[in-house]
């Protein structure tokens, strides 16, 4: 049974159809996922049926009396709302009696009796508007968030507020809940809450995402708005990827088809055609038929180009912690956000931090990266280190600036690689069409800021990549694209990410909060991580970042099965051997190594004939570049066993 459907709709900003003759129904229970490219138009199409938003052409049929409720991926507030206020606002005209009545009640409670007659007044109109039941699920949709009902709005991080969205929308029990990008800002225990509330919620759900393990534990269907159609695959996005790449196939067929029929129908017509005759006329409508269909025909848009140029390479060392411990004042007192916390990082390790928002992973970061001083422990950087960071909100991006300059700043070219770009081509190479280029950066969608600071981020060399939170409204193939080019980046990568998919297919080791300041350090991605926690699990947090009484064993139950173990292969007996004996070979380098380099350290060396300094320069460099190849070899076997 239909509960909300699209017919004939069209929509359309600029030249391009964001929505072109597209359909598209969804049943009561259905749980719907929604994928597109950024800038396909889907948080437009969300708009549309949640009844904020015209369409060009076409109708929006909605069953008589449903109620909708809509989370943007931005969710605005009344400024000086209370958490309480703000989620009772989703019950529409009783909110306002509701949220008086909770702030006389505190008032009361620390004795202030001046209210009570007004407190009386409110309790009738709550009496007369099944008042407490309302107020009753708005305290529940707060306590099953982890919110405090008294704090202020505007005071909470991105993923309190997302939360606060999200408890507003559901307090209203919708027939019909229409949720734009949930997971952003939240962390993985906020995420996991998230899939389990919406398996088991009673109404429909369509919902926009582009994390892979969230859309395959949720979703029932799967329909993706490819170039202004709406195309549906019942099923998993697993089950999804795999028709897709069946259609894209057969689709690529079809137009080489069509286009040699038109090839060869151009070369007849160009040879004359002879006069008064049905078949020549019939085959000169038939080509002017194929030359309207090649012209309607829009192609699938391109693949984003990531290249990073990693610059000179570092150190073997990049940061060392010993004992490090680091803690802030706040309004309750002193909190440990780092406590006795000891790591090496070297050369080419791709780390993940791990841990629910407040926990200090950004702390944990600065401290690694030298930004910031421990209160007490060391920390010790490596040389030669270029650090080229990603931060999550953006602010390196001016809203007034235009693209172009946002990439090269007073120049029409960049410089990748040693050769000069120009800027416009490169921004093509991120999918950015040329009349786009002097556009102010307000204009682009969440998911094109990402890709623009990514462009800004890989146009200048760096061997140490910061990146926080990048997986946040990027579309799933880029999210692919960039996978594959983290995994073949020699340089250093740290990542915070909450995209559980990323992070395994990323990291080489993890970091993850265990709660109290403590910090551990874990081989292999997320779900390694979930396997290698000792028993009974790590610290739960919610969302200001303080301990939470639910019990850590309940992250991890059935989410293991969710995720796709990763795949390992088994050494072949060369391998193992070569496996073996990779430690013994680094080691003896290395001595050499020390040999080399506290021999070029004596002023005595230089006395010494030119020819014999030139050849151990030589041999040192010869063995540092040894040294590199044996410890990527020795990764790579490692990797797989």
């Amino acid at each position: 049974m239909p509960v909300i459907s699209l017919d004939r709709a069209c929509l359309a900003y600029g030249h391009v159809a964001l929505l072109d003759h597209a359909a598209l129904q969804i049943d009561a229970g259905e749980r719907v996922g929604l994928i597109g490219r950024n800038g396909s138009g889907k948080s437009s199409l969300l708009k549309a049926l949640a009844g904020l938003g015209a369409l060009d052409d076409g109708e929006v049929w909605r069953e008589p009396g449903l109620s909708i409720a809509y989370v943007p991926q931005e969710p605005e507030f009344a400024s000086h709302d209370t958490v309480f206020e703000a989620v009772a606002a989703g019950l529409g005209e009783v909110a306002r009696v509701l949220a008086d009545y909770h702030e006389i009640t505190h008032k009361v409670g620390a004795g202030d009796t001046a209210d009570m007659e007004r407190m009386h007044e409110l309790q009738t109109q709550l009496e007369a508007n099944d008042g407490w039941r309302l107020n009753s699920r708005v305290e529940q949709a707060i306590s099953r968030l982890a919110l405090d009902g008294d704090a202020r709005v505007d005071a909470l991080s991105g993923g309190g507020k997302k939360r606060v969205a999200l408890a507003r929308a559901l307090v209203a029990e919708p027939q019909l809940l229409l949720l734009d990008e949930p997971t952003n800002h939240l962390d993985v225990d906020g995420i996991l809450w998230l899939e389990d509330l919406l398996r088991g919620y009673a109404g429909a759900i369509m919902v926009i995402t582009h994390d892979r393990v969230f859309l395959d534990g949720v979703a029932t269907r799967i329909v993706e708005l490819d170039r202004g159609k709406l195309v549906s695959f019942p099923g998993s996005f697993a089950a999804y990827q795999e028709r897709k790449e069946f259609m894209l196939n057969e689709e690529a067929l079809a137009n080489a088809r069509a286009d040699k029929m038109l090839a060869q129908e151009e070369i007849w017509i160009r040879k004359g055609v002879e006069a008064r005759r049905t078949r020549s006329v019939g085959r000169v409508q038939r080509l002017e038929r194929l030359r309207a269909a090649r012209a309607a025909r829009r192609e699938q848009q391109g693949k984003v180009e990531f290249k990073v140029v990693r610059g000179d390479a570092s150190g073997k060392l990049v940061a060392e912690l010993e004992d490090v411990s680091k803690r802030f004042a706040t309004a309750a007192g002193d909190k440990t956000v780092v406590k006795d916390f000891s790591c090496r990082i070297q050369r080419g390790d791709k780390v993940g931090l791990i841990g629910a928002n407040g926990t200090g992973k950004t702390t944990l970061l600065r401290l690694i990266l030298g930004e910031l001083q421990p209160d007490a422990g060391k920390v010790q950087l490596g040389s030669r280190i270029e650090v080229a960071y990603f931060d999550q909100f953006r602010a390196q991006l001016d809203p007034e600036a235009p693209l172009c300059e946002v990439i090269s700043p007073g120049s029409d070219y960049v410089e990748i690689g040693g050769t000069k770009k120009h800027v416009i081509g490169y921004l093509e190479d991120f999918l950015f069409a040329p009349q786009r280029a002097r556009s102010p950066v307000k204009s682009l969608s969440g998911g094109e800021r990402n890709r623009l600071l990514l462009a800004r981020l890989f146009a200048r060399p760096a061997n140490v990549l910061v990146l926080d939170e990048p997986t946040n409204d990027l579309d799933i193939e880029t999210l692919e694209l960039l996978e594959a080019l983290l995994q073949d980046y020699s340089g250093t990568v740290f990542l915070v990410s909450h995209d559980r998919a990323f992070l395994d297919n990323v990291v080489t080791q993890t970091i993850a909060s265990e709660g109290g300041g403590q910090w551990k350090e874990y081989v292999g991605g997320y779900s390694d991580w979930l396997r290698q926690r000792p028993a009974g699990g790590a610290a739960r947090f919610d969302a200001t970042g303080g301990p939470d009484a639910r019990p850590a064993s309940k992250v991890g139950a059935g989410d293991t099965a969710k995720i796709k173990p990763v795949e390992r292969k088994k050494l072949s007996f060369k391998e193992q051997r070569e496996l073996e004996q990779l430690p013994a070979r680094i080691a003896a380098l290395e001595v050499e190594q020390a040999a080399l380099q506290g021999r070029l350290a004596d002023p005595a060396f230089y006395q010494e004939p030119a020819e014999t300094q030139r050849q151990a320069q030589e041999r040192l460099a010869a063995v540092d570049a040894e040294i590199d190849s044996a410890l990527l070899r020795w990764e790579a076997l490692e990797a797989k066993v």
